[in-house]
């Protein structure tokens, strides 16, 4: 194997697997990419055989995480009507886009990010969406859901269902959040209640539920106000 200098990777190698990231996480459901999966797999075994793993991990990192701050923008910018689809759009698209840049990277993975820094690709990549727009769109995002959920119609199902789960992998602990709305689609994350507790568990879902709507719009408000700033 020919050595493969700093400068070869940066102007023939990782030029490359940035193009086929790119694509990755901008594709729609079902759409072809023409990309060269064996190119690419092929690229990041030399890039790590040659010792460029350290530097092909950040710059995907950095990579990726510049794409999902345009996400969150994009999100920022969006009105009520339209907010929970484009969440669950963007939430589908990146997770589906994992589902091919993880397995590419198979070899940074084994041999640097689990010997070296004892973490895992895709965990580290789900973080960044976490990090990136989850967190910053959650106290948004749950009013919404719950108006949704008392709204027939407004939200189909399988939307409900793939942004609560979805939530719910990224962190388990919003379901503080909305007990009730994630209990409908995740199984045993409530306690057995007795049915003397039944009426207390309503008053208090419903007074967390009035205060999400209150923050919540709130808090989206003032990202509309900073977004008009900005632009």
């Amino acid at each position: 194997m020919n050595v493969i200098t700093v400068d070869d990777y940066r102007s023939t190698y990782w030029p490359k697997l940035e193009s086929a990231i790119d694509q990755l996480l901008t594709q729609s459901p079902g759409e072809y990419i023409p990309i060269s999966y064996e190119q690419i797999y092929s690229c990041v075994y030399k890039c790590v055989c040659q010792q460029h793993s350290e530097q092909m991990y950040s710059d995907l990192m950095r990579k990726i995480a510049c794409h999902l701050e345009r996400v969150s923008q994009d999100l920022q910018v969006s009105s009520p009507a339209h907010y929970i689809e484009k969440f669950n759009l963007a939430l589908g698209q990146y997770m589906g886009a994992l589902q091919s840049i993880v397995p590419l990277f198979i070899y940074m993975n084994k041999f640097y990010i689990e010997t070296k820094l004892n973490r895992d690709l895709k965990d580290d990549l789900i973080q960044l969406f976490t990090d990136h727009v989850a967190d910053k769109h959650i106290y948004s995002l749950m009013p919404l859901l719950l108006q949704a959920q008392s709204t027939p119609f407004q939200v189909t199902p399988s939307t409900m269902a793939s942004i609560v789960k979805g939530l719910y992998t990224l962190r388990p602990e919003w379901v503080q959040l909305a007990p009730t709305l994630f209990s409908k689609f995740i199984p045993n994350i409530l306690p057995p209640a007795i049915e003397s507790e039944l009426q207390d568990y309503a008053a208090q879902d419903m007074k967390l539920q009035q205060e999400l709507m209150q923050n919540g719009f709130t808090r989206r408000r003032i990202d509309l106000q900073w977004c008009n700033i900005m632009w």
